[in-house]
C-alpha cells in the first residue's frame, strides 16, 4: 500500500503526477482555505505532506497527527515549522535551498531599484492621468549605481545581492550577519563587515534577507528606522515579522526613510493598512521567487524531499535528524 500524503497548496500537474506514482495523493488544486482546524484534521489522516510555507506544523497539529512522518516545504523559509517539535514527534522536516537562489536575488535587486527610482509612484500618477507636464524634480530618486548599499543577513541570496550591487552597480557593499563571512567569501562579493548599528547609518540602501525566528522578530523598528538616512531605502524580502510594518508606515509617512520596497508582510497575505495609504512604497504579493523555472525547481525538490525520505529514510535537504 502506498504510503498517504497530502499536498497542502496547488502546484504543477506534472509534480502531482510525479508524487501518484509513489504515494496515494490527497491534492488541494481547488485552493481550498483550510482552517488549522480543518488542516489539522486533513493533516491528521496522511503519513506525510507537501507545505508551502504558510501551513503551520506545530506541536498542537503534531499531537492530532500520530501517523504523520514527514513534511516537505515548498520554501527556503521554515517558520511555519516548529521544528523541535516534529523532531520530538519523529517527523522528517525538509526545505528547498539553493535552487530559489539567484533568481530571488534577481528580485530583491529589481525591489530595490523600483524602490529608489519610485517607479511605483509615477506609474499611479501616470494612470492617474495627472501627468501634464515635465518638471525637473520629478519623481527624482535616489541613486543606485555607486551608492551604498547595507545587507542584513548574509546567506546565499544575500551574497547574490552583493554581487549584483558591486560588480554591476559599482556599489560599495557592508554588511551584517550572525557570523562574518570568510575572507575569500568577503572579496567575490567585494563586502565588508560592519555593525547592525553602523550598517543602519551608514547604507543609503538596506536590505532584509535574515531569517525569521523570534529572535529575529522586529529586527527593524522605530529605533532601527530612526537611525537610518532620511534619504535612505529599505527592502525586505526576508519574512514579515522582520520588519515591525506598523511602524514602518509611520517612518514613511513622516519621510524618517525616503521609500521601502516589501515583498513580505506581517499575518500575510493580510497587509497592514496603514502601509496601503503611504505613496513611497512599493508592495508585491510575496512574488520573489516566481519565475516558472525556478517555482518548478521547487515544486519538485519538495518532491524529492518526500520520495527520498519514504524510500530510502532521509529527505535530500533536511532540517532535523529523525530515526528510522
Amino acid at each position: 500500500m502506498k504510503p498517504k500524503i497530502i499536498v497542502a497548496r496547488p502546484i504543477f500537474e506534472e509534480v502531482l503526477t510525479r508524487l501518484r506514482a509513489h504515494f496515494d495523493v490527497t491534492d488541494n488544486q481547488a485552493d481550498q482555505a483550510w482552517t488549522l482546524a480543518s488542516w489539522t484534521a486533513q493533516l491528521a489522516q496522511h503519513d506525510g505532506a507537501l507545505t508551502t510555507g504558510i501551513d503551520p506544523v506545530n506541536a498542537e497539529v503534531l499531537k492530532a497527527c500520530p501517523q504523520l512522518k514527514a513534511v516537505a516545504n515548498m520554501a527556503v523559509g521554515f517558520n511555519n515549522f516548529d521544528v523541535l517539535a516534529m523532531t520530538a514527534h519523529g517527523v522528517q522536516a525538509s526545505n528547498t535551498p539553493d535552487v530559489l537562489t539567484e533568481t530571488t536575488a534577481d528580485f530583491g535587486f529589481a525591489l530595490l531599484m523600483a524602490t529608489a527610482r519610485r517607479l511605483t509612484e509615477s506609474e499611479h500618477f501616470l494612470r492617474r492621468g495627472e501627468w501634464k507636464q515635465w518638471r525637473y524634480d520629478m519623481f527624482a530618486g535616489t541613486e543606485v549605481h555607486g551608492s551604498t548599499l547595507g545587507i542584513l543577513g548574509m546567506g546565499r541570496i544575500g551574497q547574490g545581492i552583493a554581487k549584483r550591487g558591486a560588480h554591476g552597480f559599482g556599489m560599495k557593499v557592508i554588511y551584517h550577519n550572525r557570523s562574518r563571512l570568510s575572507p575569500e567569501l568577503e572579496a567575490e562579493c567585494k563586502a565588508q563587515y560592519v555593525s547592525k548599528e553602523e550598517l543602519l547609518r551608514s547604507a543609503d540602501h538596506v536590505v532584509l534577507v535574515v531569517p525569521y525566528s523570534a529572535a529575529s522578530h522586529h529586527t527593524i523598528g522605530a529605533a532601527e528606522l530612526a537611525q537610518m538616512k532620511p534619504t535612505a531605502t529599505l527592502v525586505n524580502i526576508a519574512r514579515g515579522g522582520i520588519v515591525d510594518d506598523a511602524a514602518l508606515a509611520q517612518a514613511l509617512r513622516h519621510r524618517t526613510i525616503a521609500a521601502a520596497g516589501l515583498d513580505v508582510f506581517e499575518g500575510e497575505p493580510q497587509v497592514h493598512p496603514d502601509l496601503l495609504t503611504v505613496p513611497n512604497v512599493v508592495l508585491t504579493p510575496h512574488i520573489a521567487s516566481a519565475s516558472v523555472a525556478t517555482r518548478m525547481a521547487m515544486a519538485n525538490l519538495a518532491a524529492d524531499n518526500l520520495i527520498s525520505f519514504f524510500t530510502q529514510g532521509r529527505a535530500l535537504t533536511p532540517l532535523n535528524t529523525v530515526g528510522a
